[in-house]
């Protein structure tokens, strides 16, 4: 395998762990990025831009990172807050009044970001035009009763989270948070990521597709928990309904799909980006970008959720709007807060080592949040400080 990029003195543990990725975990294309205290020291890439073809993926290569979005989206109500334009424990319903109704008008901001709010499925779920459209998709949110009783319990909004953070955003500021993600964050700090592909990116991203790991992978087959299993079988299982809130799955490596805004799935990055982002959301990268105050950091990493999760059926932790570190999705310490990508993608920060993290692959595995590949990448990356 022709991997590219640099890799620090110390750091070579990454590039090992990256290199096995290919040759013994299926990798097809991938790039993994890390930044330590504000500064880089690895970014490689290799395989193909395409997971079936053949072109070389280069060094600004961008792919779909699924719920690795939902960290990134979460910056701008936080950005928000930091603004004073946005209060955490203000009741959605003070900036959306629509979403009061079915019983969610005690729902709090804190809520929503740390899914609590209680609607992670939809009576009927949206086709793929009308879960991109902007309209169809806050509208059934705010109509939908509420599947337990708000910031009583949590449970993974895997694709509704689109609708509440782009809504709730909308409302206070009157953009999308995809205008306000690149004109406040990415533009400013040089992020390649996206929510909403401008069509002159279009060209530097790369088709995903699923993926059966080799033979040699024994560790990418272990077999899941029967609850968990049966969960994602029963079609009326929260599980499955809160999965299946768009019905049918859209075509992720559609045009349409891609210039859509959709905050819980749909972002697109390259690594070094991911890595940047959150390496500017904890301290000051390089040229002295910075997204965060310190106060902002502890609020996103601040434990909001934590203990069984309804729609996951496995214990997980989030903060606000972030997953935190825990056996259902292990990221460098306890400290660490970020979002994995269902089928591989990882992305996070760690405040107390200083490391901003950044995945991401074209092959997708079959994992939710604990992809054997970056954790992989995650083990190099601790045995390396």
């Amino acid at each position: 395998m022709d991997i590219q990029g640099v890799v620090a003195e110390g750091f070579e543990p990454v590039r090992d762990a990256f290199v096995r990725n290919f040759e013994v975990l299926g990798d097809r294309g991938a790039a993994v990025s890390v930044y330590r205290d504000g500064r880089k020291v690895v970014d490689l890439w290799g395989g193909t831009r395409d997971a079936d073809g053949t072109e070389p993926w280069t060094e600004d290569t961008a792919q779909v990172v699924r719920s690795a979005t939902k960290g990134v989206a979460a910056a701008v109500p936080l950005l928000l807050h930091q603004r004073g334009l946005l209060d955490p424990d203000a009741p959605v319903a003070s900036y959306w009044p629509e979403f009061k109704a079915g019983g969610k008008e005690r729902v709090l901001v804190r809520d929503l970001l740390a899914h609590r709010a209680g609607v992670p499925a939809l009576d009927r779920g949206l086709t793929a035009a009308e879960a991109a459209d902007g309209v169809s998709g806050p509208a059934a949110v705010a109509a939908q009763h509420p599947s337990w009783e708000p910031g009583t319990a949590h449970g993974y909004h895997a694709q509704t989270y689109s609708w509440l953070l782009s809504e709730l955003v909308l409302r206070v500021t009157g953009r999308t948070l995809g205008s306000v993600l690149a004109e406040d964050i990415a533009e400013p700090l040089g992020v390649d990521f996206w929510i909403g592909l401008p069509d002159t990116e279009a060209h530097r991203v790369g088709r995903v597709a699923p993926v059966d790991p080799p033979e040699t992978a024994g560790v990418l087959r272990t077999r899941p928990r029967r609850n968990v299993s049966e969960a994602y079988a029963d079609p009326a299982s929260l599980t499955r309904r809160a999965f299946a809130a768009i019905d049918p799955l859209p075509d992720e490596n559609a045009p349409a799909y891609r210039a859509a805004e959709l905050p819980a799935s749909n972002g697109i990055g390259t690594a070094r980006g991911l890595a940047r982002f959150y390496a500017a959301t904890i301290g000051v990268v390089e040229d002295g970008a910075r997204i965060f105050t310190p106060a902002t950091t502890g609020l996103a990493a601040r434990e909001h959720s934590a203990g069984p999760d309804r729609v996951l059926v496995v214990n997980t932790r989030f903060g606000a709007g972030y997953m935190l570190h825990g056996p259902a999705s292990p990221l460098l310490s306890p400290a660490s807060f970020g979002h994995p990508g269902r089928g591989g993608s990882l992305a996070f920060a760690d405040p107390e080592a200083g490391i901003g993290f950044g995945y991401v692959t074209n092959a997708l595995a079959k994992s939710v949040t604990a992809d054997p590949r970056a954790q992989a990448l995650v083990r190099a990356l601790k045995s390396a400080l």
